[in-house]
C-alpha cells in the first residue's frame, strides 16, 4: 500500500508521488512513516537527510539534503516542507565538498563543538544525499 509525499522548498516542488515509505529526521528523532500512520507532524533536523522509497519498490529511493522546516502526516499524505531541500540526483558532489571544507576552515573550532554548526550539517547532508545515504 502506497500514499501521496510532496517534497517542497519555497522555490517550488522538488518530488511528488507514490511512495511505500518516508524515514527523516527529526529535532525529536528519527521517524520513519507507513501507510495509514497517524496523524503527525515534526520539525526536521537541520542538516540531515529525508529518503522517500517511491511506490513501485524496484527504483531507486530518492535522498533529499535539507537545511530544516516540517514533515507532517494524515489521511495518507505526507508533506515535506523544508526551508532548502535539494535531491541527492542533483548535488554536485565536487562542489558540495569544497564548500564543506571551506565551511570548515572558517568555523576554526566551532567546526568540532559536539554540535557542529548547522552549514556545515547541511553539506555534510549534501553529500549524503548525493551517495544515497540517510542520517
Amino acid at each position: 500500500m502506497t500514499f501521496q509525499v510532496e517534497l517542497v522548498e519555497p522555490e517550488g516542488e522538488l518530488w511528488a508521488g507514490s511512495a511505500e515509505m518516508v524515514i527523516a529526521r527529526t529535532v525529536d528523532g528519527e521517524i520513519g512513516l507507513l501507510t495509514n500512520h497517524a496523524p503527525i507532524i515534526g520539525i526536521l533536523y537541520e542538516g540531515s537527510t529525508v529518503q522517500i522509497r517511491p511506490q513501485d519498490g524496484n527504483g531507486a529511493d530518492i535522498f533529499a539534503a535539507v537545511t530544516g522546516g516540517f514533515l507532517s502526516m494524515a489521511d495518507n499524505r505526507v508533506s515535506i516542507l523544508a526551508r532548502q531541500a535539494q535531491l541527492g540526483q542533483d548535488i554536485d558532489t565536487a562542489a558540495a565538498q569544497v564548500a564543506l571544507d571551506r565551511a570548515i576552515q572558517e568555523a576554526g573550532p566551532a567546526a568540532n563543538a559536539p554540535e557542529e554548526p548547522a552549514n556545515i550539517r547541511y553539506y555534510r547532508a549534501l553529500l549524503r544525499a548525493a551517495a544515497g545515504q540517510a542520517g
